[in-house]
């Protein structure tokens, strides 16, 4: 067989093992999947008192394996739904990248050992509310977005634990689920609707072609849907301060969560009055900045407080 050939199918071999790599990567989100875990990692250090960077770094891999393989069983039920919608149809499945089979055996072996993890290096609560997020958002969101509007609640309950795991997985013997773990999974659970709901107002006539209900009223795009927003906007407001009365006694950082969500909510009261994708996309972009920074002054909170 001629060299050059021998070296060009080195190459092209190269080039195949590189690109199954890169979409067994889109299968998991990978960027989604690592920031997921930030709040799990954050909640674990809210919570611990003896912090490890060992059981951190197990907790992130757990964690991300887990979400990893959360959305890959999404994708592998939604294939053929993802070939209707331009944000999704050149996902790896859709453009035939990576087969259903493959895909199924590769999800199921991430999740197993994301669960393993989590339970060897922390405890067993901890990875059964892993076990039952990926479960949860697998066989209970997903096919439900098609049914109801009321799948994002559903969704939300998997969105929002996360934190509850990092708080947890700090916690000693079989596991214990403390009132700091559901403070902080409380506050992540409503911030989850004004986020999905303004993504779904953003991204609405893409989910209408697959046939997704994403906003929380079945007209649409309408005063009723901006409403539920601002609601919960709302609530986010006396939720977000739990932490400074339960968790910690730090004044300047309460307060500054306090302005925070006041600040969120105003973009929520901008889309009420406007109704329009363009205050639809501000509130996400605020959403994407307003969790992190929460959870960031929680943390900072403790940290004042045991000075």
């Amino acid at each position: 067989m001629p060299r050059f050939f021998l070296e060009n199918s080195g190459e092209i071999s190269i080039v195949q093992s590189t690109s199954r790599i890169k979409a067994f990567g889109e299968l998991m989100k990978f960027r989604l999947s690592s920031l997921v875990v930030i709040s799990a990692v954050l909640s674990y250090l809210t919570v611990s008192n003896n912090p490890s960077w060992s059981q951190i770094l197990f907790l992130c891999l757990g964690g991300f394996l887990i979400t990893g393989a959360s959305n890959g069983f999404n994708q592998i039920i939604e294939k053929d739904l993802d070939l209707l919608m331009n944000r999704t149809m050149n996902r790896p499945l859709p453009t035939l990248r990576l087969k259903r089979l493959e895909s199924v055996i590769f999800c199921s072996i991430v999740l197993i050992s994301g669960v393993g993890l989590i339970w060897y290096f922390h405890n067993p609560l901890a990875a059964i509310i892993g076990l039952a997020s990926a479960l949860l958002y697998t066989i209970a969101y997903t096919p439900l977005k098609r049914i109801t509007p009321f799948a994002v609640f559903v969704g939300a309950i998997p969105g929002a634990l996360p934190p509850l795991i990092g708080a947890v997985a700090s916690t000693y013997g079989f596991g214990e689920i403390t009132y700091e773990a559901w403070v902080l999974f409380s506050i992540q659970f409503i911030w989850q609707f004004p986020h999905f709901w303004a993504i779904a107002w953003v991204l609405h006539d893409d989910y209408q072609q697959a046939g997704f209900f994403m906003l929380p009223s079945f007209s649409g795009r309408s005063k009723a849907s901006a409403f539920q927003v601002l609601v919960y906007c709302l609530f986010l407001i006396p939720i977000s301060i739990l932490p400074s009365i339960f968790l910690f006694h730090s004044w300047i950082t309460g307060t500054i969560i306090f302005l925070s969500s006041v600040w969120f909510f105003i973009f929520a009261l901008k889309l009420f009055r406007d109704c329009s994708v363009e205050a639809a996309r501000k509130l996400m972009f605020a959403s994407f900045v307003y969790l992190p920074v929460v959870q960031l002054l929680i943390l900072a909170g403790k940290w004042i407080h045991q000075l």
